[in-house]
């Protein structure tokens, strides 16, 4: 007989620079919906299937950083095929998350990289550029387009994977077994011995 496990909630963010299409990403993913109607997002958007969470770097929230970010499983740096801009920006997105979220060991932590738009035709960042940068800091990559629903599903089932090794592996060092045994006062007289 197999063991029957409760539900585990994972928290993953994607971060990258405004109007790359994280917000079309999730939304794609979760609601299988498009739409070209997106502003900008001021903050944070959640949705929730495997639970995604989503943060733009806009300065008046990044003290909220660590608030958002503490207690992620994995990371998802989006950025649009496009815009070399965007790319280049993900080294200081994945600083600054691992400098906000303070993982227990930065070095294990997962990061799923995903090149959006590709869909469209004026590409400025190779999928080989962008394979050699992710092989230098040990994430994954994928590409997609959330217009087109191309490979969407797969960088999402990815973070899940990876958040739940991420998970599996904190949570069960953090609960190892201790006994805490309380000693009875002794007791005292009341007597004076002088």
């Amino acid at each position: 007989m197999s063991d029957i496990k409760d539900p585990v909630t994972l928290k993953i963010i994607l971060i990258g620079n405004t109007g790359v299409g994280k917000s079309s990403f999730m939304n794609r993913y979760v609601n299988h919906r498009f739409t070209n109607m997106y502003r900008a997002t001021i903050g944070t958007d959640f949705l929730s299937r495997t639970v995604t969470h989503l943060s733009d770097r806009t300065e008046r929230f990044q003290s909220l950083g660590p608030l958002l970010y503490r207690g992620a499983h994995c990371c998802m740096l989006v950025f649009d095929v496009t815009s070399e801009a965007s790319f280049s920006a993900l080294d200081v997105w994945r600083k600054e998350f691992l400098f906000q979220s303070e993982p227990q060991d930065p070095a294990d932590f997962p990061f799923i990289v995903v090149g959006n738009k590709t869909d469209l035709s004026d590409r400025e960042v190779s999928r080989r550029k962008a394979l050699q940068w992710c092989e230098e800091i040990g994430a994954e990559y994928f590409e997609g387009s959330a217009k087109e629903d191309l490979d969407v599903e797969k960088p999402f089932l990815r973070a899940a994977q990876s958040g739940l090794q991420q998970y599996k592996k904190h949570t069960l060092e953090n609960t190892g077994h201790f006994q805490i045994t309380c000693k009875q006062p002794r007791e005292t007289r009341n007597t004076c011995e002088c």
